[in-house]
């Protein structure tokens, strides 16, 4: 975060205490922190801190830098434990999730869980994510098709329709993507055509917005050339066989010609639940840091 000109930076401690990965309460701090003009946090993470002896080291390191203490704490012994701690050393601290668990319970009428299963379960959609990350990364720009089949989603389009970085944020939603470039006047990779388990979802974008995003490509890396690449007439006839190729598969499409990476992935997800409610199967993309 920069500065206002002609003021100083505040910087000050905060202490990030979760029993879990931490992700959902650096992404809070992060959030709140960032309402502030010219405040700079020094952060202190400490994950998975589920035993006494464990938060008797976060104790002293909070002691050590003395500053503001928040905390996703659901053990009740824990928590206390860290509480009364923060009081002896005159430290504040805040269960971040306080107030919305608090009205949610108030508005649903029931009680809050601290079963250290609920706790587990989160752990297992990180370490989803984690895998679906790398598998994402394995499977990118036609990589590993042979393993094509563990996918949940392959995206099949043109060069530069957002295919990898909406696998990556599918991933960072549990889910498993892999991508397939279609190169000019080829058809699709057969081993598409053999695919049983994944979706397979088809990426278009408008010519016009293709070829600008081309060649702000080529002119970042510093490349300034004429060709099929970014020629209007070539890239129109480009995206028009990838349209009829994917109309003659049958698989859905996505234009993704005013859609942000977040939406396309939205509509992806959406699209693989629809299929996976007429299986039975759960929906995809719960995961949430």
């Amino acid at each position: 975060m920069i500065a206002k000109p002609g003021r100083l930076a505040t910087y000050f401690h905060v202490h990030l205490v979760s029993d879990s990965t931490g992700e959902t309460l650096n992404a809070m701090a992060k959030a709140v922190v960032a309402r502030f003009d010219g405040v700079i946090p020094i952060e202190h993470i400490y994950a998975l801190v589920r035993s006494h002896k464990q938060l008797d080291k976060v104790l002293d390191s909070i002691a050590a830098s003395p500053g503001v203490v928040l905390h996703t704490i659901v053990d009740r012994e824990l928590r206390a434990a860290l509480e009364d701690g923060c009081r002896r050393l005159g430290m504040p601290q805040i269960g971040a999730l306080d107030p919305l668990v608090g009205a949610l319970s108030r508005y649903l009428g029931a009680a809050i869980s601290t079963r250290v299963g609920a706790q587990h379960a989160l752990d297992t959609d990180y370490f989803n994510r984690i895998g679906a990350l790398d598998y994402a990364i394995a499977h990118d720009d036609g990589q590993s098709q042979n393993d094509l089949e563990n996918a949940d989603v392959v995206l099949v389009g043109v060069s530069r329709t957002s295919k990898t970085p909406t696998c990556i944020y599918l991933a960072h939603r549990g889910v498993r993507a892999a991508n397939v470039p279609l190169v000019p006047g080829q058809e699709a990779p057969e081993k598409l055509d053999g695919l049983k388990t994944p979706l397979i979802v088809g990426l278009t974008v408008a010519p016009d917005r293709l070829v600008q995003i081309r060649r702000n490509r080529l002119e970042g890396l510093g490349e300034v050339r004429g060709s099929t690449y970014v020629d209007h007439e070539s890239v129109r006839d480009e995206t028009v066989r990838a349209r009829r190729m994917f109309e003659r598969r049958g698989w859905p499409t996505i234009d993704v010609t005013r859609r942000s990476i977040e939406e396309t992935a939205a509509q992806v997800i959406n699209l693989l639940n629809e299929r996976r409610a007429k299986t039975g199967e759960p929906d995809a993309g719960g995961a949430q840091s």
